[in-house]
């Protein structure tokens, strides 16, 4: 087993230089070509001044140059930290400051964020930044403290590592409820504790064809990237663009023969929803993966249906607790639309545990608080012992001090096949007319109404009796005939009445957020602003 992430590149070169690593667009790199460029990247950021620990952000597109990029962060014994290159400097701002960074890697068409972030007071005299790009004329004016050019000057060898498996490998900032964004730190040895066991219950070989689907700033792209290069196979890049166009990213699937497909639920669903998966579809393809969401029943029935030659794998895990902590292969096709299906059993090294208030075990599929125990566990959140201390507690069986579980948030129950199922969120558990309500049962009913490419629930406040109102927004499908009257008539046949939404929004399309996950929030925000209008309207008349 490795050390450091970037040991099982360095293998690889050494085994097979010229094998194709990474393929993007029309731009490859082999597992040689990788493997110098990122220590001449590695010894830039030395010899500029960078020591162990510091934080290096990386903002730029998903590309050949930022895989080697990240590589470079890893072996200058520093700490990854990625940007969104769609995200407003301002944002951007938040995370440079939060990990107090002196180094942003940066290409693409960024110059303009580069540009604004320098120009910032907090930033002007304090961030250098390493242009990757050979377009030398669209690297910024201000804070150039080496470009490609020079990189290309520096030693093909590898430095000698200072950092240890529990050392950080990356810092992932996800949104935080205060407005402020939160660092999740993720130690090498935590990546490659999924990766080894990854690798090997899917067995994975450097024949491998493996989409690299998740934006970089998202932790399942750890294990698009390092599960690909632990087997010695081929990284294929997908274009951001393709997940809003269901036909060219079945295609994309198709001409690049991918062997592996590792994707979030909503984009399986919005491919399902357009009918782009023929039957007998994308040959090559042997493994069928997601995980950050529920892939609606339906939506999976429609995938497994087409691709019976293809293994269908349900992940489960929080980016706290490392890309997955748990799995669940489906043996067959379901036959009910309306079949929840579980997340499984733990990943080696992980445990999963359904616990009361009191982080006592539930027992005979009672629901509780979903905890998780094991190597994935994240270290905490960056110079945020706070926070850290509120969801990552002492181990109530025992009496280790660094033996820890983590609080999830999520509801789940232990099924009487010995098996976990996820139940939803905690805080989307409402309690309306005096009744407890799960609102992804209201979805799953939802899912399974025909005439919808998508939908989602979320629950807003009330001035009603009711308390919280819940609220469905939905995208007809295209032809379809679908009205808010016609909906609620279906849901009234599989939900009692007080589980039937009461307020409706046909759109054209669901927000999403950047790693493709629907935008409740987003959904939040549109359904108040309705109220407020109608009530404004209703008043005038």
């Amino acid at each position: 087993m490795p050390e450091l992430l970037q040991d099982w590149v360095t293998t690889r070169a050494e085994q097979r230089p010229e094998a194709v690593a990474v393929v993007g667009g029309r731009h490859t790199l082999t597992y040689g070509e990788l493997e110098a460029l990122s220590n001449r990247l590695a010894w830039s950021l030395k010899r500029a001044g960078c020591t162990k620990g510091d934080r290096v952000c990386l903002l730029t597109p998903k590309s050949p140059a930022a895989i080697a990029g990240i590589l470079g962060i890893y072996k200058a014994d520093c700490v990854y930290v990625p940007l969104d290159p769609s995200n407003p400097a301002a944002r951007l701002g938040k995370i440079l400051e939060a990990c107090e960074t002196r180094w942003v890697l940066a290409a693409g068409p960024v110059t303009r964020l580069v540009t604004e972030i320098s120009e910032d007071s907090r930033f002007a005299t304090s961030i250098a930044v390493g242009w990757m790009d050979r377009r030398r004329s669209e690297a910024p004016t201000v804070n150039t403290a080496f470009a490609l050019e020079d990189v290309e000057r520096q030693p093909g060898e590898r430095p000698k590592d200072q950092n240890a498996g529990p050392d950080p490998a990356h810092i992932l900032f996800t949104s935080g409820s205060t407005g402020t964004p939160k660092g999740v730190v993720i130690s090498h040895a935590n990546v490659i504790a999924f990766v080894e066991w990854a690798t090997r219950y899917f067995g994975m070989q450097s024949s491998d064809r493996v989409s690299a689907h998740s934006p970089l700033h998202f932790d399942l792209s750890m294990f698009d990237i390092f599960g690909t290069f632990a087997a010695g196979a081929q990284l294929h890049l997908v274009p951001p663009e393709l997940s809003v166009l269901p036909n060219k990213l079945a295609e994309f699937i198709r001409s690049a023969e991918l062997t592996q497909w590792f994707s979030v639920p909503s984009v399986l669903n919005y491919m399902a929803r357009f009918d782009v998966v023929k039957f007998d579809d994308f040959p090559a393809l042997r493994r069928l993966l997601w995980c950050g969401e529920v892939l609606p029943t339906p939506a999976l029935i429609y995938w497994m249906r087409r691709l019976p030659h293809v293994r269908f794998t349900n992940l489960y895990g929080p980016t706290e607790t490392t890309i997955a902590s748990s799995y669940y292969s489906i043996p067959e096709c379901p036959r009910d639309e309306m079949a929840t299906i579980p997340i499984g059993t733990a990943c080696d090294g992980e445990e999963l545990l359904v616990l009361d208030e009191a982080l006592r075990e539930v027992r005979d599929g009672g629901v509780g608080g979903l905890y998780i125990r094991g190597v994935g566990l994240s270290p905490g959140y960056w110079r945020d012992p706070g926070r850290t201390r509120e969801v990552f507690l002492p181990n109530p069986r025992g009496s280790d001090p660094s033996d820890r579980i983590y609080k999830t948030g999520d509801l789940a129950r232990v099924g009487a096949d010995g098996l976990v199922y996820f139940l939803g969120r905690a805080d989307s558990q409402i309690k309306s007319r005096g009744y407890r309500i799960e609102l992804g049962e209201v979805e799953a009913a939802l899912n399974a109404v025909p005439g919808l490419q998508e939908c989602a629930v979320v629950a807003v406040d009330s001035e009603g009796f009711e308390g919280k109102a819940i609220c469905c927004a939905y995208v007809p499908s295209r032809g379809a005939d679908v009205t808010n009257a016609g909906l609620r008539r279906e849901l009234s046949g599989v939900l009692p009445g007080y589980m039937l939404p009461s307020r409706w929004l046909a759109l054209d399309r669901l927000p999403k957020n950047t790693n493709g996950k629907i935008d409740r929030r987003a959904l939040k925000e549109a359904f108040e602003t309705h109220a407020v209008e109608a009530n404004r309207q209703h008043k005038e008349l």
